[in-house]
């Protein structure tokens, strides 16, 4: 049964941050708000939180995780970025995008693209993912909580505690947060790629 913390969406409890962040280095899935939607995560080292997510949204191992970064500091750690695109991504951040950039070896290979040995990475603007970054002191190893055959992300807490109960290991309830995943741009070629429009304004990259 998944521990479920309601938690204040400007200023989070830190007691329920510091449970829900032990959650994580303990081994578990959270299900966690973000500045688009509900997001699935677990700690980076955590291969079996990631075959979880996986089932949990029916997806293959080509899918392409998220690495949710505290700050640009953490996120340069962990892709190449020349001058163009630096600047480009560091104008859109935080903010609701995310990033394929080619990863670094800070990144192990087993969460990088199998092929191109990219990765997706992105920095959010919302306090309760960011005193759980702050508090965890790594990326987040994450997917959107869109669950298999749903055109929409869900946006109740409660409605995923009931739905996920015995799939994740703890839901972070801070209010209902946006219906739309982030727009991903793809950097991996050196040039902007939308490759999915979302709740980040597309035209910054167009």
């Amino acid at each position: 049964m998944a521990r479920y913390f309601d938690v204040h969406p400007v200023d989070p409890q830190p007691r329920s941050i510091q449970q829900a962040v032990q959650i994580i280095r303990d081994g578990g899935v959270v299900a966690y708000p973000t500045d688009s939607c509900f997001a699935l995560g677990c700690a980076l080292e955590n291969p079996e939180g990631k075959a979880r997510m996986l089932r949990i949204r029916q997806l293959d191992e080509r899918h392409h995780f998220t690495l949710v970064c505290r700050d640009f500091t953490q996120l340069a750690h962990l892709v190449h970025l020349d001058n163009r695109v630096f600047r480009a991504v560091k104008a859109a951040t935080p903010g609701q995008y995310t990033f394929i950039l080619p990863a670094t070896k800070e990144v192990p290979r087993r969460l990088m693209h199998p092929k191109k040995k990219t990765v997706g990475v992105r920095i959010p603007d919302h306090p309760v993912v960011n005193a759980l970054l702050a508090e965890l002191g790594e990326p987040i190893l994450s997917t959107t909580l869109l669950l298999p055959g749903e055109e929409e992300p869900m946006t109740q807490g409660w409605e995923i505690k009931e739905r996920l109960d015995h799939e994740v290991d703890a839901v972070i309830d801070s209010g209902e947060c946006g219906l739309e995943p982030t727009t991903v741009v793809d950097f991996s070629d050196g040039y902007p790629e939308v490759v999915r429009r979302g709740a980040g304004d597309p035209s910054l990259f167009e």
